[in-house]
């Protein structure tokens, strides 16, 4: 009998990873010769919003978000009533 379900380890390993965070940090450094030219210090941070908001990051944007919507959404209701 064969397995039913192929990829389930990588939606396994992105659900875990939506729900939990994942931060990944890389320095890099790009040298010709021996002498270093370009240093670059990257951060990723993946994780749902939902993760987000709940260790208290991106408060500020999903508010700002949601009183945009807000805005848009009255702003559509009064143009369809046609005032």
């Amino acid at each position: 009998m064969r397995p039913v379900r192929k990829y389930s380890a990588l939606v396994e390993l992105l659900d875990r990873a939506l729900d939990k965070g994942v931060i990944v940090a890389a320095d890099v450094i790009i040298s010709v010769a021996g002498v270093p030219l370009i240093g670059l210090n990257l951060r990723l941070g993946l994780a749902s919003i939902e993760t987000m908001l709940k260790y208290g990051m991106m408060n500020d944007w999903d508010a700002a978000n949601q009183s945009i919507e807000k805005i848009d959404h009255s702003e559509r209701i009064v143009s369809e009533k046609g005032g």
